[in-house]
Order: C-alpha cells, then sequence, then structure tokens
C-alpha cells in the first residue's frame, strides 16, 4: 500500500466512523455557535438599580440624575432601606443598590468628606464591575460639579475653575481588548482548546477501534501508518482550524494583530504534536469509548491551567508543571500573546520550541506503542 492510499484509507475510515465525525466536525461547529452565543451582547449596559436615598436633597437628586444618564446603569426605583434594596437584588429585579446618606448636601459644601456606599451583584463579573464603574463615574461627576460651585464661589471664573477641575484627564484606550467585553477575551484560547480536544479524542478512537480488529493498518509499518494517520488528520484539522482563526475569529469581532504566516508557522506543531499525542493516547485503550471519557475529564482542568481562564500565579506550581504535558496550554499562550496581544515571535519563541519537543516525543511515544498494539495482534 503506498503512503498515498494509506491517507485515503484513513480519511475514508475516519468518514466512516459515525462516532468520530460527530465529534470532530459536529463537535468543532457545534461548540462555535454554543460557547460565544450567550455572550454576543458581551457588553453590559443598562445594570438596573434601586437607591436609598436618606438626605432627600436637590444635590442628592442630582447625583441620581447623574447615576441615571450612565450608559452602563439605569436607575429603576428609589427604596426607604438597604434591606429593601437587598431584597430587589436577592430576588433578581436589580443588579446594584447606591446608598446615599444623611447630609449629603450639607457636608458637600461645608466641605467635609461624604462616604457614598454602592454595592452590586457580584456572582457576575461584567455586571459588577458595569455597576461599579458606573456609580464611581456618576460620584466623581457630582464631586466636581461641587467643587466647581465652591470655586466660583470663591470669586474664580467658570474657565479659571474648569482648568483647576480638569487638570488630569484620563483617556483610556484599551489595547487588547477594544471593545471590553467576553467574547474577544474568552473565544481565542477556547477555540484552540475545542480543537485539541476533539483532535484528541478522534485520533483515539480511531486507534482503539482498530487495535484487535484486522484491517488495512496491519498492511504497512508502525512508522508508515503514524505518518498516514497524522497527514489524513492534519489534512481535516487544517480546514478546521482555518474556519475558527479565520471566519469565527472575523465573525465574534476577535482582534488579529499577527500576520496569517506567523498564525499558521504556530498552530503546525500544535496540530502535529496533538494529533502524535493522540496517536500515543489511542495505544493505552482498546475500548473506543474509553478514550473520550477520559479526555472529557481533563478538559475542564486544561481549561484552567492554560492561563486565559485563571491567572497560573494562583495555580499551584507542580499543577502548572503538569500541565505543560498537553499541547494546548503552551499553544494558547503562544496564540494569545502573538495574535492578541501583538507580541513579537521571539517572545513565543520558548513555547513554539517546547510544541517541536512535544511533536518529537509523542511522535516516539505513538510509534512505540503502536508498534506494540500491532506486534500484539500478529502475535495472536
Amino acid at each position: 500500500m503506498s503512503f498515498l492510499q494509506l491517507i485515503f484509507a484513513e480519511l475514508k475510515a475516519i468518514l466512516a466512523d459515525k462516532t468520530i465525525v460527530l465529534t470532530v466536525f459536529g463537535g468543532v461547529l457545534f461548540y462555535a455557535v454554543l460557547y460565544p452565543l450567550p455572550y454576543i451582547n458581551q457588553v453590559p449596559t443598562d445594570q438596573q438599580l434601586v437607591v436609598v436615598d436618606h438626605d432627600n436633597s436637590s444635590l442628592s437628586r442630582q447625583l441620581i440624575r447623574h447615576a441615571d444618564a450612565s450608559a452602563k446603569i439605569k436607575v429603576i426605583a428609589k427604596v426607604g432601606s438597604i434591606d429593601e434594596a437587598k431584597s430587589w437584588i436577592e430576588t433578581g429585579r436589580a443588579h446594584g443598590l447606591l446608598v446615599i446618606p444623611a447630609d449629603f448636601r450639607r457636608d458637600l459644601l461645608l466641605g467635609r468628606g461624604v462616604t457614598l456606599s454602592y454595592g452590586g451583584d457580584a456572582s457576575y463579573f461584567l455586571i459588577y464591575s458595569a455597576v461599579a464603574e458606573g456609580l464611581i463615574a456618576a460620584g466623581l461627576d457630582a464631586g466636581k460639579n461641587i467643587q466647581r460651585l465652591g470655586l466660583l464661589a470663591q470669586g474664580s471664573g467658570a474657565q479659571a475653575a474648569d482648568k483647576i477641575l480638569d487638570v488630569v484627564k484620563l483617556n483610556s484606550i484599551p489595547a487588547f481588548n477594544p471593545s471590553l467585553g467576553y467574547t474577544p477575551y474568552i473565544v481565542p484560547g477556547l477555540f484552540l482548546l475545542i480543537l485539541h480536544q476533539t483532535l484528541l479524542i478522534g485520533t483515539s478512537i480511531l486507534g482503539a477501534s482498530q487495535w484487535r480488529e484486522t484491517g488495512y493498518w496491519q498492511q504497512v509499518s508502525p512508522f508508515k501508518l503514524i505518518c498516514g494517520r497524522m497527514a489524513a488528520f492534519m489534512f481535516i484539522y487544517t480546514l478546521l482550524t482555518s474556519f475558527y482563526v479565520g471566519y469565527c475569529y472575523y465573525w465574534y469581532d476577535v482582534s488579529l494583530q499577527a500576520s496569517f504566516s506567523n498564525v499558521a508557522l504556530l498552530l503546525l506543531p500544535f496540530l502535529l504534536s496533538t494529533t502524535a499525542a493522540g496517536i500515543a493516547f489511542s495505544s493505552l485503550f482498546t475500548r473506543r469509548d474509553l478514550p473520550t471519557q477520559v479526555l472529557l475529564l481533563i478538559s475542564m482542568p486544561i481549561l484552567f491551567v492554560s492561563g486565559f481562564v485563571w491567572p497560573t500565579a494562583l495555580i499551584p506550581e507542580s499543577v502548572v508543571a503538569m500541565s505543560q504535558i498537553f499541547p494546548a496550554v503552551p499553544g494558547i499562550m503562544a496564540m494569545l500573546e502573538l495574535n492578541q496581544m501583538g507580541a513579537s515571535w521571539q517572545s513565543i519563541m520558548p513555547q513554539w520550541l517546547q510544541l517541536w519537543a512535544m511533536v518529537a516525543i509523542y511522535f516516539s511515544l505513538a510509534y512505540w506503542g503502536t508498534k506494540k498494539r500491532l506486534t500484539a495482534v500478529v502475535d495472536d
């Protein structure tokens, strides 16, 4: 059997297996829609806010109007106590609260410090940050207006007062996530993890289902079989990766900082090492259902140790060190630095070399495992 015939035989075996087709093609396409779908409206705005106004003065009402004018929050009610405001949040009718203390207007006019209390539902970080950011901005605006009135009362001109108050201006420009949304932040790393897991599962199912059977895989050497299998899966996943990194990135407005050649150069050892790891992993099983069960169990740990969902500095060093055996970990971190943060190729060189080292190591393990399985079948 020639090498080209082997590749066609591998592709035929992959496409004839409904489980592999559902995992590889169905999983990639399904998760491309499922995971980002809840975050399409990714920037939280108009978060419901209730106000407890113990002052009931013109300045407290002005502060409430400033808060309601913010794009991030919307004042929906005034309540009489903090306990009542908490009940609104607990029942989901509101996401945040603002407490204006008594003598708010008097203390401000006398130049005394005033403490505004605000809070929100911290179960959702984006919602909580939107409430906090909107209230902080409203409080600062109200304080600036009071300072302006004080300066005018002291005889300062309107232009001079404005210059004093606007000595420092904040110009906030997001560098790596222009929309400040969840989708551009989570999608790039998550898509690579999906490719990693579906590729591992697909190659593992194919190998585990063949070791006790007879077929074309016994007509070639272990080295040739591994090369043919890697070529077949690389052909499929080149198309699927292009769909993710190309169309899906564009559709979900994910920022693209790196050139096509650099992205392709990084993804090449990532796909090769993952394919080789899947073939090596398949040699551990003779039941086709076991690889899927094992790999699904480790999906969530890989997600956290990859560094884009949870800071690796807060994960035990031993766990981070152990996670380096999975191609997804250096692959995701290098992809985020290169393509989302605009890092130079030299900065991701350690991860790139690590991926190529994984290609050599997992290929050797795949060869050893495949040879052992094929030899065992011949002996039987």
